[in-house]
């Protein structure tokens, strides 16, 4: 990890520390969903007691962690080769995405076969609603960006937009996360919740710690010190990440 010499050693200092705190930040997210929905509510199994587990784990790593880290390919990455990041950049997420079906699955099915209504809650709304957005983001910065489907014109456009987009639907699914945080705990062991117990405690700490990855992510990505600059055979096209 390196920058250009005409970078501001001040500004990039703290650059790596940031980048490695939001990865701890991520790593201490999943294992807490993993140790919370492992150990305090019964374990993983794709059957009715148990598929449920599923959805928080797998929503935590794609949608929140693994989303993230694609975005900051772009900043990890920046002295590197543009295509070999676009498709680092693109295959993250294509994996965060393909957990997130899996964990949009999971919920469905443990709704299904515990006779439980699907999507009446706010969570629910917003989380399936960011999952598709997700995949239209993806497949439109696909066809924009890597395939030579999309002229310069189109590529200027939409830069800004699937800019803006990433870094939004990421708070968004953190803040769906959040939800889904508070509805567990509300619906699984309401009376546990209200007395402070270790698995309360977990699970506060587990939306803690996803909002301060987030926000680390976003701060990274918009910091203007930190974005990539272009290759010279870039210039002309402005459309450094």
């Amino acid at each position: 990890m390196y920058f250009d010499s005409e970078s501001s050693t001040a500004d990039l200092r703290f650059f790596t520390w940031l980048v490695l705190a939001s990865q701890v930040l991520g790593v201490l997210a999943v294992v807490l969903v993993a140790v919370w929905m492992g150990h305090f509510q019964g374990g993983f199994a794709w059957d009715a007691t148990s598929v449920f587990n599923y959805h928080p784990l797998f929503m935590v790593i794609g949608m929140v962690f693994l989303y993230g880290d694609g975005i900051l390919a772009y900043r990890v990455f920046r002295n590197d080769k543009k295509l070999y990041i676009k498709i680092l950049h693109a295959g993250i997420h294509v994996v965060a995405l393909i957990f997130g079906a899996v964990g949009l699955k999971a919920v469905f099915d443990s709704h299904n076969w515990g006779n439980t209504p699907n999507l009446y809650t706010l969570h629910s709304w917003l989380g399936l609603t960011v999952v598709i957005a997700f995949g239209l983001q993806w497949l439109l910065g696909l066809l924009a960006f890597v395939t030579p489907v999309a002229g310069i014109a189109i590529k200027r456009f939409y830069m800004p937009y699937h800019r803006f987009w990433g870094a939004t639907l990421l708070v968004l699914a953190a803040a769906t996360a959040l939800m889904g945080i508070t509805e567990t705990a509300i619906f699984h062991f309401k009376e546990e919740y209200a007395t402070k117990s270790a698995q309360s405690i977990l699970a506060n700490f587990l939306g803690v710690f996803i909002i301060a990855f987030v926000v680390l992510v976003v701060y990274l990505v918009t910091k203007q010190d930190y974005r990539r600059p272009p290759a010279p055979e870039e210039d002309h096209m402005q459309l450094a990440e």
